[in-house]
C-alpha cells in the first residue's frame, strides 16, 4: 500500500466534498476561499519516523536477578510461550516498582506504557498472594482505556476472577449484579475511572469496596497529562482522599504519559514532570523517579558533510532503494532519513525523536536533501517518498518495519468570511474572525458572511437594534455585543448591489 496516495486520495476526496457546499461568486473572494482550503484547511502532512526502543532484558532474565516472582515468567510470555523481551524503560520501572518507589513514565505511543505498571502489580500479588483485597487501583481517564487495558490484561491473566491474580473493571458500565459480585468479592486490581472512584468514596452502597483496599499498594493514573486545570484539581484531591478512606498514606503511586514538558533538556523535563506528579499525588516523586524513553537507531549515522557521502546521496537519489534489508542498512539515504525524520542527539547525549516536518516545502526534507546534494528538489522528494515506503515494506527477523514511519494529516476548522461592508473590489475580506479592518484604528468594521447557494452571491450576516440612544445600528450576528442569551433586534442580511 502507498501511503502517500491514500492520504493524497482521503485529502482529494474531502476537499471535494467541502467545495462542493461552496459557491461563491465574486472572484477575490473565491481566490481567498481556495488559498484557505489548500493551505490551511488541507496542509501537507508532516512524517516521522517511529523511534526503535532500546531492549532492556527479558522476563526469565529478571526472575533469575529475584527482580520478578517466577511465575511472572509464565505470565508475561508470547503465545509460543517464550518470555517477554522488554524495552529499557519498562525495567527501569521494574526496579524502581522493587525498591519502593513512585515513578512516572513518559514514552511514546506503542513504547509499552502499561506494562511499566501491571508487570510490577501482577509480580506484587504473586509474592503478596491474592484474596488480601484490592491491592492496586488503576485510573483512566476514559472508559475505552479501562476497556482496552481489561482486554490486554486478559490475554496474561485468561481467568480474571479466578486465578493466581484477580481484576476486574468497575466504571460504571456494569450491571448491578456485577457490581454487588465486585463488592462481595472485592478483586486484587480494580480498573476504574476517576469519576467512578469519586462515587466509590461517596455512595454508601459501594463503600465497602474501598474498605476492601486497606492494603492498597498501588495507585496509578495512567494517562497523566489529561488531568489538567480543574479536572487536574479534581483529580488530585482525589488521590489525598483515596489516601485518606483506605488508611494508606505511604502508597506507591505510578503515572504514565505522553509529553508533558516542553523543556531543553532532559533534566529540566524530569524537574517540571516530577513537581507536576508530586501535586497530582500528593507525595514526592524525585525527579530521577521519572522515566523516559531510550531510543537507538536502526541504521548508523551518516555525516552528509564528507564528500563522499554527499556523492552517494547525490547518486542514490536516481537509484531504486535496495530491496534487500541487509542492504537497506547501509543505504545512505535511508541512514540520513532516520537522522532527518527519525531521531537525533541532544547535548545531552541523548537521542530524542525528532519533531515531524513535511517532506515538501522550503522547510522540508525534500528542501534539505536537495541542498545537500545539489539534486532537484522534486527528485529528492520522489526519492524519499520511495524509501520510505521501500522501509516500511522491509522487516526484520522480528518481522519490524525497518523504518516505520507515521503521517500526520491535520484537518483544520472551516472558517467564516468576513468582509468591510462596501462594495466589491474596495471591501477587505479576511478569514482571522476580525471585527475591524486592522491597522485602520477601528475605522472600517468586518462583518461575517454568507453566501447563496444557488448563484454564489455574498451577503453580510446581521443584526439590527437601537442602541441605548434609540439610534439604529448593524452589529454581526452571534457577536459578543449582547450578554443576553437572547440578543435583541431583527436578525437580516446586507448587500451591495
Amino acid at each position: 500500500m502507498d501511503t502517500f496516495k491514500l492520504r493524497e486520495q482521503l485529502v482529494d476526496d474531502y476537499g471535494q466534498l467541502i467545495r462542493s457546499y461552496i459557491t461563491i461568486a465574486d472572484p477575490t473572494i473565491a481566490q481567498r476561499v481556495e488559498a484557505h482550503l489548500a493551505n490551511e484547511l488541507l496542509p501537507k502532512p508532516l512524517v516521522q519516523l517511529n523511534p526503535r526502543y532500546r531492549k532492556g532484558a527479558r522476563v526469565h532474565s529478571l526472575v533469575q536477578h529475584g527482580l520478578l516472582h517466577r511465575d511472572c515468567a509464565k505470565v508475561f510470555a508470547t503465545p509460543a510461550g517464550d518470555p517477554f523481551e522488554l524495552y529499557q524503560h519498562q525495567v527501569e520501572a521494574i526496579e524502581k516498582a522493587r525498591a519502593g518507589r513512585s515513578y512516572v513514565v513518559t514514552t511514546g505511543t506503542g513504547s509499552g506504557k502499561s506494562l511499566t505498571y501491571i508487570i510490577p502489580i501482577v509480580d506484587h500479588i504473586l509474592r503478596e498472594g491474592t484474596g488480601k483485597g484490592v491491592r492496586a487501583v488503576i485510573v483512566y481517564p476514559m472508559n475505552a482505556l479501562a476497556n482496552s487495558q481489561r482486554n490486554e490484561l486478559k490475554k496474561f491473566l485468561p481467568d480474571e476472577a479466578g486465578g493466581p491474580v484477580r481484576f476486574e473493571r468497575y466504571t460504571g458500565q456494569e450491571s448491578d449484579e456485577e457490581r454487588q459480585r465486585i463488592i462481595d468479592n472485592p478483586p486484587d486490581i480494580l480498573l476504574t475511572n476517576y469519576v467512578m472512584l469519586e462515587l466509590l468514596l461517596t455512595r454508601p452502597h459501594e463503600r465497602p469496596l474501598i474498605a476492601q483496599a486497606s492494603h492498597l499498594d498501588f495507585l496509578v493514573l495512567d494517562e497523566l497529562h489529561t488531568y489538567r486545570g480543574r479536572q487536574g484539581a479534581d483529580v488530585a484531591l482525589l488521590t489525598r482522599r483515596v489516601k485518606d478512606a483506605t488508611g494508606r498514606t505511604a502508597i506507591r503511586c505510578i503515572g504514565t504519559s505522553a509529553t508533558m514538558a516542553d523543556a531543553p533538556t532532559w533534566a529540566a523535563q524530569q524537574r517540571t514532570i516530577a513537581e507536576v506528579a508530586s501535586a497530582v499525588f500528593g507525595q514526592p516523586i524525585a525527579p530521577s523517579d521519572v522515566i523516559g524513553e531510550t531510543l537507538e537507531r536502526t541504521t548508523a549515522p551518516i555525516d552528509a558533510g564528507v564528500p563522499a557521502i554527499k556523492t552517494a546521496l547525490s547518486a542514490r537519489i536516481t537509484r531504486p532503494a535496495p530491496d534487500q534489508p541487509d542492504a537497506f542498512l547501509e543505504d545512505p539515504l535511508a541512514r540520513w532519513l532516520e537522522g532527518a525524520l527519525g531521531v537525533e542527539q541532544s547535548a545531552e547525549g541523548r537521542l530524542e525523536r525528532r519533531i515531524p516536518r513535511c517532506i515538501e516545502g522550503p522547510d522540508g526534507a525534500a528542501a534539505e536533501l536537495a541542498e545537500v546534494t545539489g539534486e532537484p528538489a522534486d527528485a529528492c522528494e520522489a526519492a524519499i517518498r520511495a524509501t520510505l515506503l521501500q522501509g516500511h515494506r522491509l522487516t526484520d527477523h522480528r518481522g519490524r518495519s525497518l523504518l516505520a514511519f507515521r503521517l500526520h494529516q491535520f484537518l483544520a476548522k472551516g472558517e467564516t468570511v468576513y468582509a468591510s461592508p462596501e462594495p466589491p473590489g474596495v471591501r477587505h475580506i479576511s478569514l482571522r474572525g476580525q471585527q475591524f479592518v486592522p491597522g485602520e484604528d477601528r475605522k472600517r468594521v468586518l462583518l461575517p458572511l454568507a453566501f447563496c447557494r444557488e448563484c454564489g452571491h455574498a451577503y453580510y450576516t446581521v443584526r439590527r437594534e437601537r442602541d441605548a440612544r434609540h439610534r439604529e445600528r448593524v452589529v454581526p450576528r452571534g457577536s459578543a455585543f449582547h450578554e443576553d442569551d437572547e440578543p435583541a433586534g431583527e436578525p437580516g442580511f446586507l448587500t451591495f448591489e
